[in-house]
């Protein structure tokens, strides 16, 4: 079953501060108190958990759109202090007037200003645009242009598909993701963009390639070519870029294969899911105060065999379900949210 679409967010927005507490380390995030013995068999129970929510009400890099989206239902109380954030913001279809402004952390925030990426260019196409997901910081948007274009000469790749960046004004989306909230997440399919303009119904319906092995230990090299290496190199070595989550097999394989200068590996997270498409996670901006990044991981490679001796564990690729499932939390507030992001909800919507 390969149901993780992201790194971090759905943990959290599922089983709430022990989740935390737990994927903390795993994730970058400053380090936890809590032992290793500790830490494991709960990973195990929140894995099991989180796959069940997913396949019950996640929006995964895999589902199809719509080609006729229907707009969602006003709400009936929209000031209702316990309605989830989510909800208020999965309704802004424009972002706010004003600069480009990040407020808050991936997982708890916001973004004002944000800048739409265009639907089509000569090394790229965007996808699922029923969920109007192609939203982020310009600097993001910049980035995305950018890859498209190093990848294109670098690997001769016919051009990227980019999956979701955030809602017109970030925070918590409906389903699918937790993090992605201000602008500076973005995921690219693994999958090359075919060599046409894709239809509406194309975008909508057509599915990402799986890049892993059934056994989940290795990628598939039917489909995982050298050419993704250096697309990922690419990513990588952009400096602004502090993470990019891929499926273990395809960090173990990047260690494999990658020849020459190798520090680019050092931002090569392994993560669950992952494996049809790779996670792009850029620092704050510079000057953004009211931006909450992540601490700067170890460059080291993260290539040693200890450190996939985790990953490929039976009780992570094969967990048993727990006696007692931990009960789902109430979704986030607004009031649950940063300040500022109450302001950025209720501005005027910018220009089309």
């Amino acid at each position: 079953m390969r149901l993780w679409d992201d790194p971090v967010g759905k943990l959290n927005v599922v089983l709430g501060a022990s989740a935390r507490a737990a994927s903390a380390p795993a994730m970058g995030y400053k380090s936890v108190s809590m032992s290793r013995r500790r830490i494991v068999p709960l990973l195990l129970v929140m894995t099991l958990v989180v796959i069940k929510v997913l396949a019950a009400n996640g929006a995964l890099a895999q589902d199809k759109g719509s080609v006729n989206p229907k707009p969602l239902p006003p709400l009936a109380n929209p000031n209702d202090p316990k309605i989830g954030a989510k909800e208020l913001f999965a309704r802004k279809l424009l972002p706010s007037k004003g600069p480009a402004h990040v407020i808050g952390s991936y997982v708890k925030g916001c973004i004002g200003g944000a800048e739409q990426m265009p639907l089509n260019g000569d090394t790229w196409q965007v996808m699922r645009l029923s969920r109007n997901r192609n939203w982020g910081h310009p600097d993001m948007i910049a980035l995305i242009k950018r890859l498209a274009a190093k990848a294109h000469k670098d690997a001769g790749w016919p051009g990227i598909l980019v999956g979701d960046i955030g809602q017109p004004r970030g925070g918590p989306a409906l389903s699918g993701h937790a993090s992605h909230q201000i602008g500076l997440d973005a995921d690219i399919w693994l999958t090359p963009m075919p060599d046409h303009r894709l239809s509406r119904e194309e975008r909508e319906e057509m599915s990402a390639v799986m890049m892993v092995r059934d056994d989940r230990l290795d990628i598939d090299p039917r489909v995982f070519t050298p050419s993704h290496l250096l697309v990922l190199r690419d990513a990588a070595q952009e400096p602004a870029v502090q993470r990019i989550f891929v499926n273990p097999a395809i960090k173990k394989a990047l260690c494999r294969e990658a020849k020459g200068d190798r520090s680019w590996l050092s931002k090569i997270r392994p993560w669950w899911g992952h494996d049809y498409h790779f996670h792009i996670r850029m620092r704050c901006p510079a000057g953004a105060s009211d931006c909450q990044g992540q601490p700067s991981q170890s460059e080291d490679e993260g290539c040693k065999p200890s450190e996939f001796a985790y990953w490929f564990s039976e009780g992570v690729l094969h967990p048993k379900p727990p006696a007692v499932p931990p009960k789902p939390k109430p979704p986030m507030t607004l009031a649950q949210m940063p300040a500022a992001c109450k302001a950025v909800l209720h501005a005027g919507d910018a220009k089309p």
